[in-house]
């Protein structure tokens, strides 16, 4: 699900900005002080940061959200010379008693001897569901509201420089479930898994990684190819298997501009329950398509991306412009070009660390179908 998340600091610099007594008046308070310490990144290159806001979204399937989020940017040791590390928690709660936790993970250990890659989300959250398919209608979804858990870790070792292998763990639990029919339009057939699931993937995966700066590459390469099994009956409800194929590319373009593409597959076979089907869509890759608008066993799809970090008039607003295509299929024999789904949209950029290189991301993505607004600490990928 995209939601747009407001960042309050970014609020409070324009406060800050008013006019110069009040800012004067701000800056002598405890908050005005916080405030200016993250917009003047005070901290120096080798000191970790950890930095708390409150946020303020909303989706339509939830209403007003509010909630609050944690960003960890540190190098092991202190050393620059390491990559940098970063950890992420977001917590939000609506008014319709809903809630979560989403944290996200990449730690690389001294001189990156060690890789730790991982995302967790705990939320009891709605999911539109628009059937199985890659010609699913876009009209009338029905709403899967239900408690979710998922945790995917990586635990890498380097073989040598640049290269990782190492085992991966993929839990994902559905509980709780309350599926919705919509009110207008053909109900829909409840998919495997639509009254509740968990399953847990146990795999092996191989990682190339040259990037230096995870929340915004610059130039770098980022590839994996990894493969999944859950067992049922051994903490899963299905057997099936996943295979995971990505490549990220980052080039240099001048002083401060980034040319960047991505291209992921994603196939599986066995009995896979609806929740863990691939899907197009999301703040990721294909923005501006609802998260789960096409799923199905398998998924080819891709993005370019022409980031401009910062403006040359500029200290710290800059921009992007990208474009992405994607299908789903039943089969790895099934994808038609007819299928394929096209998205394209713009983003502002805002330097929040400087010396770490640190951006907010302000994207707005168009598709045939509308468009979604994304806010988040970092680039897509």
């Amino acid at each position: 699900m995209s939601r747009q998340r407001l960042f309050f600091l970014l609020f409070s610099q324009s406060i800050l900005a008013l006019s110069s007594t009040q800012a004067q008046g701000l800056k002598n308070g405890w908050v005005g002080r916080y405030v200016n310490s993250i917009i003047n990144d005070t901290t120096s290159a080798e000191k970790s940061t950890l930095t708390v806001y409150p946020t303020f979204a909303s989706a339509p399937e939830t209403g007003v959200e509010l909630g609050a989020s944690i960003l960890k940017l540190f190098y092991a040791k202190g050393d620059t010379l390491n990559r940098l590390s970063e950890m992420q928690a977001f917590t939000f709660f609506t008014f319709k008693g809903q809630y979560g936790v989403v944290l996200d993970n990449a730690i690389y250990g001294d001189q990156d001897k060690w890789f730790f890659l991982g995302e967790t989300k705990i939320q009891k959250f709605p999911l539109s569901y628009y059937g199985i398919g890659p010609n699913t209608a876009g009209d009338h979804p029905a709403v899967v509201d239900a408690f979710q858990v998922l945790f995917k870790q990586r635990v890498l070792r380097k073989l040598k420089k640049n290269l990782f292998i190492g085992p991966e763990l993929d839990y994902q639990l559905l509980s709780g479930v309350n599926f919705e029919q919509p009110e207008e339009g053909s109900p829909y057939e409840i998919p495997v898994g639509g009254e509740g699931t968990q399953n847990l993937g146990l795999g092996l995966g191989l990682v190339y990684d040259n990037r230096h700066n995870v929340l915004n590459v610059r130039e770098g390469l980022f590839a994996e190819l990894a493969y999944l099994k859950t067992f049922s009956g051994f903490i899963s409800d299905y057997s099936f298997g996943t295979v995971n194929m990505e490549v990220r590319s980052f080039h240099k373009i001048a002083k401060n501009n980034v040319l960047a593409w991505q291209v992921k597959g994603q196939f599986l076979h066995g009995d896979v329950p609806f929740n863990q089907l691939t899907m197009l869509g999301g703040d990721r890759l294909m923005r501006g398509y609802y998260l789960g608008r096409y799923r199905d066993r398998n998924l080819i799809a891709a993005q370019a991306e022409y980031r401009m970090l910062p403006f040359s008039f500029s200290k710290r607003l800059g921009a992007s412009i990208f474009a992405s295509a994607g299908a789903v299929s039943p089969t790895l024999g099934g994808f038609q070009a007819r299928n394929i789904r096209v998205a394209g949209g713009v983003g502002l950029r805002y330097l929040l660390f400087p010396k770490k290189d640190i951006y907010i991301r302000f994207d707005v993505g168009f598709t045939r179908e509308g468009a979604n607004f994304y806010i988040f600490n970092g680039e897509a990928f």
